[in-house]
C-alpha cells in the first residue's frame, strides 16, 4: 500500500499492485534492457550489474567482461563466458579462449544450466536503492520486486504527462502536480484535463460569463445566452425590416422603434409600389400562360401521331424478328444437311483411297508376274501357283497394313485424348487454315477426341475460321460436337452437363473470350449418336475476327481453343 492525500486533504491509501500492472508496461518500454519475456532484467550486453549483497565468487564471473554472468556460456576448455560475450568471441576470426588461448568452436559451446540456477539464487540489493529502498531480494526475484516497489521510478499514469516519479509518489502526483490531471470547471461543471481548463473558458464554456460584443450596459452576460441578447442589445446594429421593400434604414437597435413609428407611411407606400409591381407581373404571366395553352392541342396531336408510328414501328420490328428466326431454322437445317453430306463426302473419300490402294498392288502384282512370265518364256503351273502365292501374301500384307494404320491412328487419338472433360485444342498456322477456309477448300476443323472419363462420353470441338451460317466472313464460329463412343450404352442419354467454350489470350491480360451453354434435352444434337457423331451445337457468332485477329489471341500464328464440360454431377457407368 502506499500512502497519500487527496484534495480535500484526507489521507489516500492506494494499493501499489492497481497500478502495477498498466505502469509496468509503460516502464518496461524506456529501461536499457531487450523486450523478451524478462523484458527490463537481461542486460543488453555482458553480464549482471546489480549490487549484490555479498560479492561474488570468481566462478560466476565472465572471463571477458569480468562481471557476473548472464545466461552463462561454457566452453570446451571449462570457462564461462557470458552469452554476448561468447558471441562476440566467436565472430571473431579463428576465436580463441581469452585465457588459456585454445580454440573456439561454436558446437563445442553449451549452456551452463548449473551455474545459471546458482548466479539467480544470488542475493542483491533492490535496483531502487539509490532511491532509499532496503529490499534484499535474489537476483530472479528482481522483476517481481520492481513490479512492486514503492521507490520504483515510473512514468505518470495519465500518458500525456512525461514526467516521472517514485511509485509511492504517484497519488500525491495526480492530486496537485501533474498539468495533466482530471479538474472541473467551476462555471458548467465539466470535466476535463487541466491543461485544457484555461482553454474551456475562454472559448466554448456555455456558462462562462463573458462581455456583450456591442458594450451595452449589461456588465456579463452568459455565452450560451450571448446570441439571444444580440436581438434585444440596445447597442446591436440592425437593418430595417422592410428592406425587402426598398427601405434602406440601418441603425442602433434602440433607434429602431422610433424609425419605425416615423416611417409608417414611407413603408406603406413602398409596399403599395411593390404590390403594383408584383401585380403586372402575374398578368405577363397570366398572358404567357394563355399562349402556351393554345399550342398545347397541336403538341398534344403530334404527340398522338408519334405514339401510332411508334406502334406501327414495333410491329414491323416484331415480324422482322419472326422472319429472323425462321431464317435462323431455315440455315440451321441447312448446316445439318451440310453436316450429313460432309460426313458421307468423308466416307466417299476413304473407300475412293481404299480403291486407289488395291488399284496399285493389282498393277504391281500384274507387272511381277508378267515379269516372271517373260524370264521363263511362259505360264507353268509353277509360276501359276507362285502367282496364286504371292497374291495371297500381298493380300494379308494389306490387311496387316490396313490394321497397323488402324491401330496407329488409335494410338495417336488415345495419346492425345484427355479423360476429365477439357479440351486445350492447338490450331497451327492459322494463316494458311483461315486462307483454306475463305476459298471454301476447308470449311472446318475438327478437334481431336475428348472424354469425361475413360467410360464416359466422347466428344470433340469443329470450328469455322471464317465463320458459318449468320457469321459467315465476320466472326469464327465454334461448336461442340457429341461423337459415337464405345460406352454408350452405359451412358444417361440425352446429353445434359454444362459445356463452356473459351478462346485463350496469349497475353499478359490474359482476358480470355467464352461462352456457356446448357444442353437442349430436346436437340437431336445431344440425343445418343447413331452415327460417328451427331450435329454440331454451338456459336456461330463466337468472336469477331477483327478482334481475334487484332488482340493478343494469336501468337506464331497459332491460337488456343478451350473446352470444358461439367463432370461434377456425372454419375459412374
Amino acid at each position: 500500500m502506499s500512502a497519500g492525500r487527496n484534495a480535500d486533504g484526507r489521507e489516500l491509501q492506494i494499493p501499489l499492485q492497481q497500478c502495477a500492472l498498466s505502469l509496468a508496461a509503460l516502464s518496461l518500454a524506456q529501461r536499457p534492457w531487450p523486450s523478451d519475456h524478462v523484458a527490463g532484467f537481461l542486460p543488453q550486453h555482458g553480464g549482471f550489474r546489480d549490487h549484490f549483497v555479498a560479492t561474488p565468487e570468481p566462478k560466476y564471473c565472465c572471463e571477458s567482461c569480468k562481471l557476473v554472468l548472464c545466461n552463462p556460456r561454457q566452453t570446451e576448455c571449462g570457462h564461462r563466458f557470458c552469452e554476448t560475450c561468447i558471441s562476440d568471441q566467436l565472430s571473431k576470426p579463428n576465436p580463441v579462449c581469452p585465457e588459456d588461448k585454445e580454440p573456439l568452436f561454436k558446437d563445442k559451446v553449451f549452456r551452463d544450466v548449473c551455474c545459471h540456477r546458482e548466479i539467480m539464487a544470488l542475493r542483491v540489493y533492490c535496483r531502487s536503492e539509490k532511491n532509499g529502498c532496503k529490499e534484499q531480494i535474489s537476483l530472479q526475484q528482481v522483476m517481481d520486486h520492481l513490479n512492486v516497489c514503492p521507490y520504483f521510478e515510473v512514468p505518470c499514469p495519465l500518458g500525456k504527462c512525461k514526467e516521472k516519479m517514485m511509485r509511492k509518489d504517484i497519488p500525491e502526483h495526480l492530486s496537485w502536480k501533474c498539468k495533466h490531471r482530471e479538474t472541473t470547471c467551476e462555471f458548467c461543471m465539466q470535466k476535463m484535463a487541466m491543461t485544457e481548463l484555461q482553454k474551456h473558458k475562454d472559448t466554448v464554456c456555455p456558462s462562462f460569463p463573458v462581455a456583450c460584443p456591442n458594450h451595452c450596459t449589461f456588465p456579463s452576460i452568459l455565452r450560451s445566452k450571448l446570441t439571444s441578447h444580440q436581438h434585444e442589445c440596445p447597442k446591436a446594429h440592425v437593418t430595417c425590416s422592410f428592406i425587402r421593400f426598398g427601405c434602406n434604414f440601418k441603425g442602433l437597435n434602440q433607434d429602431m422603434r422610433d424609425h419605425e413609428s416615423s416611417f409608417a407611411s414611407e413603408h406603406l407606400r413602398l409596399m403599395a409600389t411593390r404590390n403594383t409591381t408584383l401585380e403586372a407581373k402575374v398578368e405577363d404571366v397570366k398572358g404567357e400562360l394563355l399562349e402556351r395553352y393554345k399550342v398545347l392541342p397541336g403538341l398534344s396531336s403530334r404527340l398522338s401521331e408519334t405514339l401510332s408510328h411508334y406502334e406501327e414501328m414495333r410491329e414491323k420490328n416484331r415480324q422482322l424478328d419472326q422472319k429472323l428466326n425462321t431464317m435462323q431454322e431455315l440455315m440451321s437445317s441447312h448446316s445439318e444437311k451440310l453436316l450429313e453430306m460432309e460426313l458421307e463426302l468423308r466416307s466417299l473419300r476413304s473407300v475412293r483411297e481404299e480403291v486407289e490402294t488395291l488399284r496399285g498392288t493389282v498393277e504391281s502384282i500384274r507387272s511381277r508376274v508378267a515379269t516372271l512370265e517373260g524370264g521363263r518364256g511362259g505360264a507353268n503351273p509353277a509360276t501359276h501357283t507362285l502367282e496364286t502365292q504371292l497374291s495371297r501374301h500381298d493380300d494379308m500384307l494389306s490387311v496387316h497394313e490396313i490394321r497397323l494404320a488402324d491401330m496407329d491412328l488409335r494410338f495417336q487419338v488415345l495419346e492425345t485424348a484427355s479423360f476429365n472433360g477439357m479440351l486445350i485444342w492447338k490450331i497451327r498456322d492459322y494463316k494458311r487454315r483461315k486462307q483454306e477456309a475463305v476459298a471454301s477448300k476447308t470449311l472446318s476443323l475438327y478437334s481431336q477426341p475428348f472424354y469425361t472419363g475413360y467410360f464416359g462420353y466422347k466428344m470433340c470441338a469443329r470450328v469455322y475460321l471464317n465463320g458459318d451460317g449468320m457469321g459467315k466472313g465476320t466472326h469464327l464460329s465454334l461448336f461442340f460436337v457429341v461423337m459415337r463412343g464405345e460406352y454408350d450404352a452405359l451412358l444417361l442419354w440425352p446429353f445434359k452437363q454444362k459445356v463452356t467454350l473459351m478462346l485463350m489470350d496469349q497475353g499478359p491480360a490474359r482476358k480470355h473470350l467464352g461462352d456457356a451453354f446448357k444442353p437442349d434435352p430436346n436437340s437431336s444434337s445431344f440425343r445418343r449418336p447413331t452415327a460417328e457423331m451427331n450435329i454440331a451445337s454451338g456459336c456461330p457468332l463466337f468472336v469477331a475476327q477483327t478482334v481475334l485477329e487484332n488482340g493478343t489471341y494469336i501468337k506464331d500464328d497459332t491460337i488456343f481453343i478451350k473446352v470444358t464440360v461439367d463432370t461434377s454431377d456425372l454419375p459412374d457407368p
